[in-house]
């Protein structure tokens, strides 16, 4: 073999190991994609929750199919504290590169920072990439409240009393608070907040008597304390009735109110920063994900309910309208970070 000969051999196998390494890294290739697809390395869904909530079961419903869609390994990430700045912070301190995602609610979202002056993030920092499932509210009066319709607890709260009628809450700005006081507002009431931890205390009070009413996540043991007479509902904030509890009316057919529609929604987000090839590729997946016939009968069985399907611009727009809406509330009641 010739000189001339054993050199090109020889350019020959190193442009044939060049291209294979670049086949094997496509990343690697085009520095420039590395910041436009999330095509290797493991995705982490965080959760501002303990395990057992209601993200943190949205999350681990969808993680497997959402880990078969998207050819990655995905886990599910539980940072609970600080009301979720905790998980916010670790997501919005993360590079921008679709791996590191926040399984968020309006809670920490939207509601803390209007109640918490040690919140510090602004719902504008994130993008809804999809909401997931939510869970409409119930407005559950104490089993020994002499009301059976919304009409009559409005009635009742309207009657001279040197008791204000009370109803329980996670704290200022919680969605619970929020919902209650623009009930209020809207039926001109005066109400009382008494503030709990969270679900776990509310529930049982709601049922012993210390409080009169409150709205309540419809999910978990509701619907059992219902059907055994613990609770007594008397609208539902959806705009339709629940296939469980269909003899319960919707806050708007109560001619009471107009636009009285409350979801505790759960979705998936990402730091505004996230480019917008890798927020419709996640769209899109999570999408897949939450069509798929076993996904919704699992939610539907943890007592929620399928989000309606949106693209990107959608969810941006659905994201951005919660947030005024919640925030218009808290205006109105002089809501001052504590």
């Amino acid at each position: 073999m010739s000189t001339e000969t054993t050199r090109h051999e020889a350019l020959r196998l190193t442009r044939r190991k060049a291209l294979s390494l670049l086949g094997a890294s496509p990343l690697l290739a085009h520095p420039a994609l590395r910041g436009q697809t999330a095509a290797s390395g493991v995705v982490s869904m965080v959760v501002p929750y303990p395990a057992g909530g209601q993200a943190d079961a949205v999350a681990r419903v969808v993680q497997a199919e959402f880990q078969r869609t998207l050819g990655q390994t995905v886990i599910v990430e539980n940072a609970p504290g600080g009301s979720g700045s905790i998980a916010v912070s670790k997501v919005l301190s993360a590079a921008p590169d679709g791996r590191t995602l926040l399984v968020g609610t309006p809670l920490e979202l939207i509601q803390a920072p209007l109640g918490l002056a040690a919140v510090k993030h602004k719902p504008e920092q994130f993008r809804m990439l999809r909401p997931i499932a939510g869970t409409s509210l119930l407005l559950l009066v104490r089993p020994d409240l002499p009301v059976a319709t919304v009409a009559e607890l409005v009635a009742l709260a309207k009657k001279s009393s040197a008791k204000e009628m009370t109803y329980c809450s996670s704290g200022k700005g919680s969605i619970f608070h929020l919902v209650a006081e623009r009930f209020a507002i809207d039926t001109g009431v005066k109400l009382l907040q008494v503030p709990y931890r969270g679900g776990a205390q509310m529930l049982p009070a709601l049922a012993g008597g210390e409080i009169d009413f409150g709205f309540i996540p419809l999910g978990g043991p509701v619907i059992g304390m219902i059907k055994t007479g613990r609770l007594k509902p008397l609208a539902i904030t959806a705009t339709a009735r629940h296939p469980a509890l269909p003899e319960v009316p919707t806050m708007n057919e109560t001619g009471l109110v107009k636009g009285f529609e409350f979801d505790a929604w759960a979705a998936l987000l990402a730091a505004r920063a996230l480019p917008d090839a890798l927020a419709a590729k996640l769209n899109a997946a999570m999408g897949s994900v939450t069509s798929l016939p076993q996904v919704r009968k699992e939610l539907e069985n943890a007592g929620m309910t399928m989000a309606a399907a949106m693209d990107l611009a959608a969810a941006d727009r659905f994201y951005a309208a919660e947030a005024v809406r919640y925030q218009s509330i808290a205006k109105a009641i002089d809501l001052q970070p504590e």
